[in-house]
């Protein structure tokens, strides 16, 4: 799917949702590298304040590339930047929901600012921002 920059208006938003599974965790380290054992090693994460394992927070932040590549702009988007601030961990089975919602638009150079969230449960978890290049009709 893709939006093009001149239908873009401020308020729009999409959203992503994802079941975080085992597998998702084990497929994020090996891609990343990341073995952190909070991440991997349960008997380990039982000693941490999260009490278990948890999802890698760019696992988490990722599911943001996911609706601004594939939802809005979507396919052809370009990313400049993203802002994030973790405020809670994700575990095992728990469902995010990513969301992009539009703050301003930058016409001469078909930027678009966008307000990023995920939630899981109806508690915000991760927030930020990002900017990108919509793709656009004219070009």
């Amino acid at each position: 799917m893709t939006v093009y920059f001149e239908d873009i208006k401020i308020g729009d938003s999409a959203e992503y949702a994802k079941t975080i599974t085992e597998a998702d965790i084990l497929m994020f380290a090996a891609v990343s590298g990341d073995d952190n054992p909070v991440h991997i090693n349960q008997e380990y994460a039982e000693t941490t304040p999260f009490g278990g394992r948890i999802a890698h927070g760019m696992l988490t932040a990722s599911l943001i590339s996911t609706v601004v590549g594939t939802r809005l702009p979507g396919n052809g988007t370009i990313y400049l930047s993203q802002s994030t601030r973790f405020k809670a961990p994700v575990k095992i089975g728990q469902t995010i929901t990513a969301r992009a919602t539009v703050i301003e638009l930058f016409p001469e150079k078909k930027r678009v600012k966008l307000s990023t969230e995920c939630i899981v449960q109806g508690k915000v978890i991760l927030e930020g921002e990002s900017l990108v290049i919509a793709p656009s009709r004219e070009a």
